[in-house]
């Protein structure tokens, strides 16, 4: 069985030593959320996720849900009692308004608790998960009645909650949706009509399930601009709150999927269900992006969780499976002559592929972690600009972790599996569930070429540019300013690099894209990996200069640690940055052979 151990040192190296977390203490909630508090939060989530959620991650995937005649949905086997054990805990409201039972926490706190969930069953992380881009999404947009009825029950997880968008006809073109709402004399609405895919939608965990719809009242305009979102109850709160009587809103199926056979991916019809508008009338989609948004950095934090678990149990086995000869006598690769065969972590090959997807781990954990702060002083900071900064970050860097995270989830799994040879394809090692589970980060939530599109067709160009002329002038500046900063100098060249690199195709985006269309098309994906690259590089270098800090306090006690972290960066800027330059030599050659084969040739 694969086992999993939560990253609580790596974590709180990223928050303490390179993010700075103790100067935002004048924010509201993180006077109390940084020192000892942080630790035993990260400390007691991950034992959570290592004793109660991992045992159950095979579980969930043979066993997976099961819908019965009547429409219910059970969970696999422990499900329901995890899900207590959390919800009890107070996992749900960790990073929740104060003023509706939650504990205030910054959210990058429950990023990185979420990190370790997903990491260990990452198909039962996702009933709670969603219940937090509900709640967001109300706390934003929802009326006051809305608020005091639902905020609590979600918060003390009491209920869960879903999103609907998809429809059997329409995917990421929300435009096309065809669900209708009716006005009623209450000032309720009935829906009706079909979404398909929805995580959750149906299960035994909680009693009743809010589910937030995207539909079309009668009469509203075509396309997104007349769509509304609405809270349709699964069954209606009677008189003290507490869930009544059946709403018209059942599953009709649980889709057969590739993987996460632990989560409940319904079909679910809506039949004069009752529900109650959120926000203003033909703005849905404004709403509900509070939501997507949110759910968009939490499928990225999947994409990482499954790289960082999949990481950890290659790791193990290369320790212990014995194969070859060592080819030399370097550090840590002597072999062992007195055993028949070497432990293979020996062989340069195997160890460039475990170097490789650790380099990304915790770099992406590092970007994750800083964006999740940003969130935070979007939504906390008394200073404007500081908000507006923060605010242009996440809209920049959003589709990348989204994207790249997934993208590069799923290729370190593979590549996680192929540590184990024969044994990687065998269930019983747990390696091919990683496999499969990752595949589904890089399409929901939008897949990874939407999200590219979104980076190079909105977010680039988006205040004239100036959320990625931020985000280049200050990587520039950390450069400049560390330019003598001796533990920088084997990193700098290659960042520097990358960064030009990132420049110049931003440049030809802007020129080239504008004039075609399909240039920016054609180069999206290789634009949103670009950028990835490069964001990760700086991630590496600012976790080396606190590395070098470190080391240059005397920090005996943990001396290996920082100079792992020295190591892994000089092999990232080594084995990773080069590629920048195929990225932009690929973006260069613009769309005109990619739109050049007529679409009958195909």
């Amino acid at each position: 069985m694969p086992t999993y151990s939560a990253p609580v040192r790596d974590t709180l190296f990223v928050l303490n030593d390179v993010l700075g977390i103790g100067r935002l203490s004048n924010l509201p909630g993180f006077a109390d959320a940084v020192g000892e508090v942080m630790e035993a939060v990260l400390e007691e989530g991950g034992k959570f996720c290592r004793e109660v959620l991992a045992p159950l991650n095979q579980v969930g995937d043979r066993e997976g849900c099961t819908r019965h005649d009547d429409g219910r949905v059970t969970t696999p086997s422990g499900f329901k009692d995890a899900y207590r054990l959390y919800a009890d805990g107070g996992w749900v409201g960790l990073a929740a308004d104060p003023d509706y039972g939650g504990q205030g926490l910054p959210f990058v706190i429950a990023t990185a608790v979420g990190e370790f969930q997903a990491s260990a069953n990452m198909a039962w992380s996702m009933y709670p998960g969603l219940a937090q881009g509900a709640i967001a999404a109300l706390s934003a947009h929802g009326s006051d009645s809305q608020k005091s009825a639902y905020l609590p029950r979600l918060i003390a997880g009491e209920w869960l909650a879903t999103m609907n968008l998809t429809e059997p006809h329409c995917g990421t073109d929300l435009g096309l949706i065809r669900t209708k709402a009716v006005p009623q004399e209450d000032g309720s609405y009935r829906l009706s009509g079909q979404k398909i895919f929805i995580s959750g939608g149906e299960h035994d965990l909680t009693p009743n399930i809010v589910h937030l719809v995207l539909a079309r009242i009668e009469g509203a305009p075509s396309g997104v601009k007349g769509l509304s979102l609405f809270l349709v109850p699964k069954r209606l709160p009677d008189a003290d709150g507490a869930p009544g009587e059946a709403n018209g809103v059942t599953c009709g199926a649980i889709e057969e999927k590739m993987g996460i056979h632990g989560n409940a991916t319904c079909v679910m019809n809506y039949d004069a269900a009752k529900g109650w508008l959120v926000g203003e009338a033909h703005k849905g989609l404004k709403a509900m992006f509070t939501m997507m948004n949110e759910a968009r950095l939490g499928v990225g934090l999947q994409g990482l969780a499954q790289s960082e678990i999949a990481y950890q149990n290659a790791v193990t086995y290369a320790r212990d499976r014995r194969q070859g000869r060592a080819l030399s006598k370097k550090n840590g690769t002597a072999g062992e002559p007195a055993s028949a065969a070497d432990p293979i972590i020996v062989h340069p090959d195997i160890r460039r592929i475990l170097m490789s997807v650790r380099a990304f781990n915790e770099a992406a954990r590092a970007l994750m972690l800083d964006t999740s702060l940003k969130s935070d002083i979007a939504t906390r900071s008394p200073d404007p600009a500081a908000r507006q900064a923060a605010e242009d970050w996440l809209a920049l860097v959003t589709p990348v972790i989204k994207g790249v995270f997934t993208d590069r989830g799923f290729e370190n799994a593979v590549a996680a599996q192929q540590v184990y040879g024969g044994h990687g394809y065998i269930a019983e090692w747990g390696m091919e569930q990683f496999v499969r589970d990752a595949r589904i980060a890089m399409i929901y939530e939008g897949a990874n070429g939407i999200q590219a599109l979104d980076l190079v067709g909105r977010k680039l160009p988006a205040d004239n540019g100036r959320a990625i002329t931020a985000f280049l002038t200050e990587i520039a500046t950390f450069l400049a300013e560390n330019a003598e900063d001796a533990t920088l100098a084997p990193l700098v060249p290659a960042l520097k690099e990358g960064l030009d690199h990132l420049q110049k195709a931003t440049m030809w985006l802007a020129k080239n894209g504008m004039q075609d269309p399909d240039n920016a098309g054609a180069g999206s994906t290789d634009y949103m990996h670009l950028f990835g690259l490069v964001a990760l590089g700086y991630m590496w270098a600012k976790m080396a200069q606190a590395a070098g800090r470190a080391l240059a306090a005397g920090a005996t006690e943990d001396q290996s640690f920082y100079e792992n972290k020295l190591l892994f960066a000089r092999y990232y800027m080594e084995r990773a940055m080069p590629e920048t330059g195929t990225r932009l030599r690929r973006i260069a050659t613009g769309a005109e052979t990619t739109m050049a084969l007529p679409a009958e040739a195909f």
